[in-house]
Order: C-alpha cells, then sequence, then structure tokens
C-alpha cells in the first residue's frame, strides 16, 4: 500500500466494485476531454496490466502511465477489476472465441472455416498477453470467469448455428449435435492457441491453420475438391 488516493476508494465505492459484474454499468462521458481521458486509461491500463501482471498492477501506476490525476481515476472506473473489464471489451469479440460466420448457400465452408481459424490465431498472438491475463484473473474472480464463459457461451451458440446450417445443406454429418461439437472444436483451437502463444510452443502460423482446419473439416465430414 502506498497510501496514494488512487489505492484508498471510499468504502461504498469498494461496496460497488465487489457487487457489480463486469464491466460495470456506467454512463459513458459525455464531454469529448472525458472520452479522451477515459480512454487513456484504458491503453494505459492495459499497458500496465501487461507489463507488471493484473495481481500486482497498481491505480496508481495506471493513473502515473496516463498522465492523469490520480483522483480522477473515480470519475471513469470504480476500481481495478472495472478497469480490466473496459480493456477486455476494447479487444475484438473475435479474439475471445474462434467463430464462424454465418454461412450463405454459395460458401465454401472449408474456406470459411480456414479464414476463420487464421483470423483467431492472429489476433490471440497479438493480445496472447491480455490473454494470459485473463486465464489468471478468471481463476481467481467469480466475477471474470461468468464473463468468459458467457462469450465462451455466444460464440459456441453461433459456430453451432453454422454447423447445424451446413447439416441442412446436406454437408456435415447429421448425427453430429451442434453445441457440443461446436464446443470441442472451438476449444481445440482456442486451447491451441493458448499453447503456441502462451506457453511458448513454437507452431509455425501456416501449418496451426492448414491442422485445425483438417481436424474441422473431418470432424464435420464436410466434403473437399480432393475427396
Amino acid at each position: 500500500m502506498t497510501g496514494s488516493p488512487a489505492r484508498r476508494p471510499s468504502a461504498a465505492r469498494k461496496g460497488r466494485a465487489s457487487a457489480a459484474s463486469p464491466p460495470a454499468d456506467r454512463e459513458p462521458p459525455r464531454t469529448p476531454r472525458g472520452v479522451r481521458t477515459r480512454e487513456q486509461l484504458i491503453q494505459a491500463a492495459r499497458r500496465v496490466f501487461e507489463r507488471e501482471g493484473y495481481l500486482d498492477a497498481r491505480l496508481a501506476d495506471i493513473t502515473t502511465e496516463a498522465g492523469t490525476a490520480a483522483g480522477s481515476f473515480y470519475t471513469y472506473f470504480s476500481g481495478k477489476e472495472e478497469i480490466f473489464a473496459a480493456v477486455l471489451t476494447e479487444v475484438q469479440d473475435e479474439m475471445l472465441h474462434p467463430q464462424l460466420r454465418d454461412l450463405a448457400g454459395n460458401d465454401d465452408p472449408v474456406a470459411v472455416i480456414e479464414a476463420s481459424n487464421r483470423a483467431y490465431l492472429e489476433s490471440f498472438k497479438r493480445n496472447a498477453r491480455l490473454m494470459a491475463l485473463l486465464e489468471q484473473v478468471s481463476t481467481i474472480d467469480e466475477r471474470f470467469r461468468q464473463l468468459r464463459h458467457l462469450r465462451t457461451q455466444a460464440f459456441g451458440r453461433r459456430n453451432a448455428r453454422a454447423i447445424q446450417a451446413l447439416q441442412l445443406r446436406g454437408l456435415a454429418d447429421p448425427e453430429l449435435d451442434p453445441e457440443l461439437t461446436a464446443a470441442a472444436l472451438s476449444y481445440m483451437v482456442s486451447r491451441t492457441a493458448y499453447a503456441s502463444y502462451v506457453l511458448g510452443e513454437d507452431y509455425d502460423l501456416d501449418q496451426l491453420v492448414e491442422t485445425l482446419t483438417r481436424v474441422w473439416v473431418n470432424a464435420l465430414r464436410l466434403p473437399t475438391s480432393s475427396g
């Protein structure tokens, strides 16, 4: 504890931070200056979290990094939990779980799966440190575990709809359960990305995309041009 004002929220403020699910329900700033200051705090928080880790990051470090007064932090955020949620919100949703876009009738499903896997892996690589932090925080904070779970479910439902559409077109194995299949394949991609870009496994991106796409295609029993 440093005694900085940024580290001494009131008891009521701390209570609200503990009770709310991230991100907290708060009106956005109304002035251009307020919008800029909030964005500066979010970008500074990301740098501090990635440099120091979630547990060791201090609010004083964030305000110093942002070049803002310590007391102004609470105009925009209730505490470390809320600004971390805001950092996550800044990241594209596609980064948080592999996602198939809705398939039109004339789309090549193999090409769509390949493009989706590549986009996800490239985004995960750019945001690997943040993904590692989300993994860490989810094990110690139930609210972030729930946030992560809800987003995973949302992506799973969308992937399940894509698989079901392929089944209706007579392209995917009709005996597969779309939701369970989507969950299994999506987790395969996300955990492989975690192993590669967080744990340091040395996988070539093109080889990763090709292999993961082949597993998707084989699991769904999709027809391919070669077969």
